[in-house]
């Protein structure tokens, strides 16, 4: 019975440290993404808080079309604040996914660590986080 072919691909050391360098330059990527993600997660709960304050001090008898508008406000807000939820788990996934790469290209051409095992972290069991695709108000599954 002839054996099976070896499925492993070797790959020029250049080659393999470019691609981890690229790696760990879309990690770095969306650690930055993040950053920004949260600042304007703040900025929103900022503007959501101003909204509610609003809300508190206008009589709905008064002006019933601001009160409407400002409850609108706040949804979108709410809207919103989830979307950078779910959007915060994509970027977690992925950032681990992109270190799990990383770490598998350099296991394969480098061998193991100092330590005499390769430092991979096992892929997650759920492949993605974020099943929603879709951001319209009452569209947004509560999680």
């Amino acid at each position: 019975m002839p054996s099976s072919p070896d499925p492993t691909v070797e790959l020029p050391v250049l080659a393999v440290a470019e691609l981890q360098d690229h790696l760990l330059a879309v990690g770095h990527d969306l650690d930055r993404l993040q950053t920004l993600l949260s600042e304007s997660c703040a900025l929103l709960l900022s503007g959501f808080d101003a909204a509610h304050r609003a809300l508190d001090s206008v009589d709905p008898s008064r002006s019933p079309t601001a009160v409407q508008a400002l409850r609108e406000t706040l949804t979108d807000s709410v809207v919103a604040l989830q979307f950078e939820d779910m959007a915060s788990q994509l970027l977690r996934h992925t950032q681990q996914r992109v270190r799990n790469c990383a770490d598998q290209l350099a296991a394969r051409a480098f061998g193991a660590d100092e330590d005499g095992e390769a430092a991979i972290t096992p892929a997650p069991q759920r492949p993605n986080p974020v099943t929603q695709d879709e951001m319209d108000a009452g569209s947004v599954e509560l999680f």
